[in-house]
């Protein structure tokens, strides 16, 4: 790329402008192609009468460079004109000479164009080092060059009566030696250089270096270090016209104003610290470029967002509003003009900017650094308006704390096309969390909820709606009652409710005739409807738990039932007393009722005939006591005891429930008073339990 630049500069430069005289030689600064077309002689006219190859008049239209050896080898070059009639003459003076002193050429030709043609220089084939005006051998042998060896060259398009015609000529350079420049030399230039601005619309038009205002006050010097990119040893300066970047003259130094039309120039210039004689320092690296208007024009925009819940602010994404069309640009933005201006306070979260309505100022910049200054008007859509709402609902008979509200019916907003979502507190409003889904069947007790109010825009308003449980309204008449089974009742639901519907199908306040069981009737009170249960029990019989009978008194043992209990033994005479005095022997009916005198219930009991003396001498006559008669009983026990109350005798299955006065191994007791106890469980369902006890005497003769 260095090289393509070497080669188009110096091509453009010295079509336009040349040096004539060797003191003032065009270094030739690598081994790039160079195209001119020489006008004239310069100040002097050099090399009249020289003794050379060359006319004896000298100079025509001549060029002078001087050549710098870099790498030794074997040096040609090609010299061809535009115009095959056009006669180029050279001459190469060296190694190592001045323009005072050059001495005799060490290649010269001069051969016409007449036959051989215009292409003219040194090759590798030509043994030759003279070609005299006339010479059919336009070719010259090579150079043998070394390492830091010096050449001029000059270069005349000949011209006389007979032959007229001029035309530039390009020269490119051949053979292995290669020539100094410090554009080629990375010892000398390590980095590239950068050429300004961009790249024209046109490849072929001069790069644009972009500007933001036309025409504009422009300090040149704000490109130089780009162009150098860090190369020591160079330096850069700017001109009107390619002559002044060539030769460095009138180079531009201050600020200066500028328009897109003219073409500038640089210049890329080497000082050697080391030799400022070097020939190295006359090389120059030009360019040109142009400066285009880059101005950009921002535009007022309007953003326009949801005031939401009516708190006064709204977010704004401030990097929305379409300020401007370029993507690649820059934006800051400041709450006020001033802070814009002076670069301070810039809001540093543009895309969440919280606000009330009002004006922002941003800042925009293109990536030339060209700016422009707009307004953001922050607006607020219409507010979404909502109002507070009560729903009642009946109570759920399962969990009357709790009701089933239709939320969806609460009136909070008469805004049309309206999106509404409800939630369990404000705070899951506003952060769309733990939405309610089941709106139309929302089960809670007393409380409140909140409803999230959105309009076409996404803008939202929270409304609250309080919910009220309708508790429930039983009857405080209708009671649980008891009856006898076999009795009927009437139940009253009592006044005040808008209707009834009883399990039996009566829609009165009260039903008659009711008798034992479980009955419902469904209470109306407003809106609401609620079922109480109601039953009929039928009141407990009482129980006789046991019966003690001692002699001829008989005492009646009762449970369950409701006190106090009447008793009787023919179910006409009631007495108050469980007791029953001189009691017949032989069976008796006991009949006993509660306080609900409900049918009783009655008992057959056994009064024993008992003896209470025994004269146990085997005689036949009152020789035991026998209650095998009792056998039937259910768990019957017999017990004989002293007057101590020691037990000595059981009687039972195995002795036939009979005494005969002795005790274990026969032995007769002595005679005297003896106590008994019989108890046994009547064979009723309810196993009546039956207590006797007496006294007995024995009486033992032996």
């Amino acid at each position: 790329m260095k090289k393509l630049l070497l080669i188009i500069f110096f091509g453009i430069s010295q079509a336009f402008f040349g040096q004539a005289d060797c003191a003032t030689a065009l270094a030739v600064c690598g081994n790039s192609n160079i195209t001119y077309s020489p006008t004239g002689y310069g100040n002097i006219k050099e090399l009249v009468n020289s003794g050379t190859c060359l006319d004896a008049t000298g100079e025509h239209n001549s060029i002078w460079y001087k050549i710098t050896i870099a790498t030794g080898g074997t040096l040609t070059f090609d010299l061809v004109p535009n115009n095959p009639d056009a006669d180029y003459d050279w001459a190469i003076f060296g190694p190592n000479v001045t323009c005072g002193a050059l001495g005799a050429p060490i290649r010269c030709n001069a051969a016409t164009v007449i036959g051989p043609g215009p292409a003219t220089g040194l090759n590798m084939t030509s043994t030759i080092t003279n070609a005299l005006g006339g010479s059919l051998t336009p070719y010259c042998k090579y150079l043998d060059v070394l390492p830091g060896q010096t050449y001029y060259l000059f270069i005349d398009n000949w011209v006389s009566s007979t032959s007229s015609t001029t035309a530039p000529f390009s020269l490119t350079w051949g053979g292995t030696a290669t020539l100094a420049s410090p554009f080629t030399d990375p010892n000398l230039q390590p980095h590239p250089f950068n050429p300004p601005g961009i790249p024209a619309a046109n490849p072929a038009d001069p790069r644009e270096v972009i500007v933001c205002e036309n025409p504009a006050l422009f300090d040149f010097s704000t490109l130089s270090a780009g162009i150098l990119n860090g190369n020591p040893n160079f330096s850069v300066s700017y001109h009107t016209s390619q002559n002044d970047a060539l030769t460095g003259s009138n180079a531009i130094t201050v600020p200066t104003i500028v328009n897109t039309t003219t073409v500038y120039y640089y210049s890329i210039g080497y000082t050697d610290p080391a030799n400022p004689n070097s020939p190295l320092n006359k090389c120059k690296q030009i360019g040109l470029f142009k400066f285009r208007d880059g101005k950009i024009t921002a535009n007022n925009v309007t953003l326009t967002q949801c005031n939401n819940n009516n708190a006064g602010t709204a977010v704004y994404d401030l990097t929305s509003a379409a300020v401007i069309a370029d993507p690649n640009v820059t934006k800051k933005y400041y709450n006020t003009i001033s802070d814009l201006n002076a670069g301070i306070n810039e809001i540093t979260n543009p895309t969440a900017f919280t606000s009330a309505e009002g004006t922002i100022y941003v800042k925009v910049t293109s990536s030339f650094g060209c700016s422009s200054i707009a307004q953001i008007i922050l607006k607020f859509h219409p507010v979404v308006v909502v109002n507070d709402a009560t729903i009642r609902s009946c109570s759920i008979e399962t969990n009357p704390s709790t009701a089933s509200f239709n939320l969806t019916g609460a009136a909070v907003t008469n805004l049309n096309g309206a999106v509404k979502k409800y939630y369990p507190s404000v705070t899951d409003a506003v952060n769309q969390t733990n939405e309610i889904l089941l709106s139309s069947t929302y089960i809670a007790p007393s409380g409140v909820v909140h409803v999230r109010v959105s309009n076409a825009q996404g803008c939202y308003a929270i409304a609250k709606i309080t919910l009220v449980v309708i508790p429930p309204v039983y009857s405080s008449i209708l009671k649980d009652k008891i009856i006898c089974v076999e009795d009927k009742t009437t139940l009253d639901a009592g006044p005040g409710f808008n209707s009834y519907e009883w399990s039996t199908g009566a829609t009165t306040q009260t039903i008659t005739n009711a008798g034992v069981g479980t009955y419902w009737v469904k209470l109306k009170t407003g809106d609401c409807t609620v079922l109480q249960n109601v039953k009929i029990y039928p009141s407990e019989q009482p129980v006789v738990s046991s019966i003690d009978i001692s002699n001829t008194t008989v005492t009646v043992f009762v449970i369950g039932g409701t006190a106090p209990y009447k008793y009787s033994l023919d179910n006409i005479i009631w007495q108050d007393s469980n007791v029953f005095n001189n009691m017949k022997r032989g069976d008796a009916t006991i009949y006993v009722k509660d306080s609900y005198n409900c049918d009783p219930i009655h008992i057959g009991i056994v009064v024993p005939n008992l003896v209470n003396v025994i004269t146990p001498n085997g005689d036949g006559y009152n020789d035991v006591i026998d209650y095998s008669a009792l056998a039937i009983k259910k768990n019957l026990v017999m017990n004989i005891f002293d007057r101590y109350g020691n037990m000595i005798f059981k009687m039972d299955k195995s002795n036939g429930y009979k005494w005969d006065g002795t005790v274990s191994a026969g032995l007769r007791v002595p005679t005297g008073n003896y106590w008994y106890s019989v108890s046994w469980n009547e064979n009723d369902k309810l196993s009546t339990s039956i207590k006797y006890s007496g006294w007995i005497v024995v009486k033992n003769r032996d």
